[in-house]
Formats: structure tokens, sequence, C-alpha cells
């Protein structure tokens, strides 16, 4: 369900709630009026049942006919009252309890009218209306005193409903409001994960959890964003990777012209003298043109090795090893550039998890970029170490260039930006930053002006990670 479509149905769930707390409470208050109602009618009632009992005190004791008379007139007066307010005194005590209260008016006022005709003022005649007269005035009392009783249950109860009502709607608010924003700060914590992974150099998409609302959607956008840069970067790689090969011919090509020179001598040597020779001199001079050839053919798989894409494939890798590796590619090209190379290798290092291509081509590019800064010649110093605190290798490729500003340092490894102008695209240290933090390692950098640059490359060892424990060599 989309999150608009939860809060809608938030809303719909709420206004039904306070519909349904309107509801009762109107019913409540329709009948705690109703109940004051027939309490104001009761007070009434009871006040002119007092008089009556007046009257009859005045008849019995003073011989005041007109007495009988008052009373005849309040009986027909409270019956006439009562027919009125029918309704409303059965709603409030229902017609039982208004048919006995009329019953017992009637009794009263039958008693007064035979009284008042025969005109008898003795005991029984007194005790007999007084009897009737204080059973209407106890059941008129007892009516009204259920009634405020009900009146008081009736605003307990509507309190504690009430009550109820407004700590259901609360918690409903807040246990709702929680799961979206549990929701949201959730996909919006994988969303922020998955951009830190692409700013990484990390493209692996993101687990969809199947629901359909909106961050599903943003999330799908971002892993088909993701999906797509790790097509480009792929194809950065690879070119970046063709580039270096064209950089690399440079120096190779003296590499390869030797061997092609010493075979072409070899041939016109041994097609003057073949005559002459004998048959171990003849397989000595095959075996000579037998070693050009593999020299070239070394060479030439070492070039298609590191120009060729494939998937990233991780697997133990000796570092030092990876290092020598490196430099037989890049050797021909520091000599005709004129570079010094001192490589101080750690005698003891733990294997390390990598893509060796990969990791080559990180090396090579350092190493080009070093080239680079060096026209005139130079120094590069290759290192490699253990950091036993962090159990981590780390590669050191240090040159004597003119270095890097200061106020470039911190741009060095964003996508294009390069201090080459049109010489360079500014994707090769991107590149490689992203392939080592790929790797789980950290790629930084060293410099000043006219003092070379220092690239330190750190990556776990297998003792770090895992996964690689079960990969042999």
């Amino acid at each position: 369900m989309k999150i608009v479509h939860k809060i809608y149905l938030s809303n719909v769930v709420h206004i039904i709630l306070i519909l349904l707390i309107g509801v009762v409470s109107l019913h409540y208050l329709n009948e705690l009026y109703t109940k004051f109602r027939f309490t104001a009618i009761a007070d009434d009632l009871n006040a002119t049942f007092l008089e009556m009992r007046l009257a009859e005190k005045n008849y019995f004791l003073y011989g005041d006919a007109a007495a009988l008379s008052d009373i005849h007139a309040k009986i027909e007066k409270t019956t006439a009252t009562l027919h009125e307010v029918k309704d409303d005194v059965i709603r409030a005590v229902g017609p039982a309890s208004y048919a006995g209260l009329e019953e017992q008016l009637d009794n009263y006022g039958r008693m007064v009218a035979a009284i008042r005709q025969d005109g008898r003022k003795d005991q029984e005649a007194r005790q007999r209306l007084r009897a009737v007269g204080q059973n209407l005035k106890i059941y008129s009392e007892k009516i009204t005193a259920l009634e405020r009783d009900n009146v008081t249950s009736i605003i307990t109860k509507s309190k504690t409903i009430l009550l109820f009502a407004f700590w259901a709607v609360v918690i409903f608010a807040i246990s709702f409001s929680q799961q979206i924003v549990r929701n949201i700060s959730n996909s919006l914590r994988r969303i922020v994960d998955l951009t830190k992974a692409i700013s990484h150099g990390n493209f692996q998409p993101i687990e969809e959890k199947g629901s359909d609302d909106e961050m599903a959607a943003v999330i799908t956008a971002i892993n088909s964003m993701a999906m797509e840069l790790n097509n480009r970067e792929k194809e950065i790689v690879q070119s970046k990777r063709l580039a270096s090969i064209g950089v690399l011919v440079a120096g190779v090509a003296h590499e390869l012209n030797n061997p092609l020179n010493n075979i072409s001598m070899i041939a016109q040597t041994y097609e003057d003298v073949y005559d002459q020779l004998s048959r171990e001199e003849r397989i000595h001079f095959m075996n000579q043109i037998e070693e050009q050839t593999e020299r070239l053919r070394i060479i030439i798989r070492n070039l298609l090795d590191f120009s060729k894409p494939k998937e990233p494939h991780l697997t133990r890798a000796e570092p030092n090893e990876v290092i020598q590796k490196t430099l037989e590619l890049v050797s021909n090209m520091l000599e005709v550039s004129n570079i010094r190379t001192t490589v101080e290798l750690a005698d003891v290092l733990p294997d390390i998890f990598i893509d060796e291509h990969q990791i080559q081509q990180v090396l090579v590019n350092i190493a080009t970029n070093a080239i680079q800064a060096m026209d005139k010649g130079g120094q590069l110093t290759i290192r490699s170490r253990y950091l036993e605190k962090e159990d981590e290798v780390e590669f050191e490729l240090r040159d004597t260039g003119k270095g890097i500003p200061p106020e470039f340092l911190e741009h060095i490894f964003d996508p294009f930006f390069t201090t080459k102008g049109e010489g360079g695209t500014g994707l090769g240290l991107w590149v490689s930053y992203g392939i080592v933090k790929h790797h789980y390692g950290n790629l930084h950098v060293e410099s000043s002006l006219d003092g070379g640059t220092a690239f330190f490359i750190t990556l776990p060892s297998c003792n770090k990670v895992k996964r690689c424990t079960d990969v042999q060599v």
C-alpha cells in the first residue's frame, strides 16, 4: 500500500472513531437531558404532593373544607401534567414506573373524592388517606432518587467511555504514525546505505521487500541507477585499461623490438653459416630463436591479460607477486622515461583477497601518473608493508615529480577532475578509488609542490576477510 493511501486510511479511521465518539456522546447527552427533564418534573410533582399532604392536615386538624377542593384541583392538574409529559416520563423511567405513578395518583384522587363526598373526618378516614398519600409520596421520591442515581451512573459511564475512546484514538494515531515513520525511516536508511555504497564504488543493489509504496519505487529507481552506473563503470574501467595499454605500448615496443631484432639476426646468421654448422650448433640456433619467441609470447600475454575485460573474480593473492607482475608491465615504460625504480618489499606478508587484474590496473594507473609527473626523469619507489594493528597490507608508490597543489588534493579522486588539462580524462583515479573501496580497502594521497607525490593503497588481509579463509591460492 502506498504511503499516501496509508495516510488517507489513517485519516478515515480517525474520522470514523471521532464520529463514533460523537454519536456515543450525543446518545448519552440526550439520555442525560431526558433524565434531567424528568428530575425537574419529579421535583415539581413532589412539591405538589407535599402541598397535598399539608392540605390533608388542614382538613383533618382544622376542619378546612376548602382543603379537599384544593387537593382535588392539584390532583387534576398533576394528572393533566403527567399526561402532557407522558412520553418524556416513560422515556426516562419506563412505562412500568409511569403506570405505577399514575395508579398511585389515581388511588389518592379516588380516596380524596370519596372523603370529599362523605364529608368524613374520623380517624379511620384520616389514616386511610394518609396511607395512600404516603405511598404516592414515597413512590414518587423513590423514582426520583432512582433517576438521580441513573444520572450519576450515565455521567460516570460516559466519562469512562469518552476517556477510553480518547486514549484509543491517541494510541491508534501514535501506533499508526510510528509504523509509517518506521517504514519511511527504514526505507530512507536503506537508500542512504545504497547511496553511500555507490559513492564508494559498490553498485550492489539493495533488497526490495515486496512493498509497493513510494519508497519502494525510489529504491527500485536507485537500484536501476546503481546497475546502470555499474555498467558504465565497467565501460570506463575498460576504456582506462585500453588507455593504459596505449601508454604501455610505447615502453613495450622497445622490449618487443629487442627479441625481434635478435630473431632476425639469428635467422640471417643461421642462413649464412648453415652449411658449416653441426647438428648441435643448428639446434643451439633454434633454441635461441625459441627463447626469443617465448620472451615475445610472455610480453604479449601480459598485455592481453591486462587488456581483457573480466568480471570481478576475487581470489587469494600474494601481495608482493601482484607488485612484481605490475612491474613487468611498466618496466619498459619506466626505462624509456629514464626513471629509476626502487622496490622495497616486506619479507613476510599475509595473503590478500582481491581481483588481481583490477588491483594491477590501480597500480599501473598510479605508476603511469607518476611517470607523467616526472617528465624529465626521476625516482619511483614502491614499497609493501604489513599494518599489524589494522591487519591490512599497504602498498606505497612514491615519485619525485612536481607534486599536486594543496587546493587540488581534496578533489583528486573526484570524477572528471584532472590536473593534466586536455591531456587527461579525470577518470583514472576515480576508477582506482572505486576499485579499492570495492575491495573494502582505502586509497589516499600525500603530496607537496616540487616534493613529489605518494599514493597509499591499503587492503584487508585474508585474516581480516573471513570469506577468503577457505580459498586456496
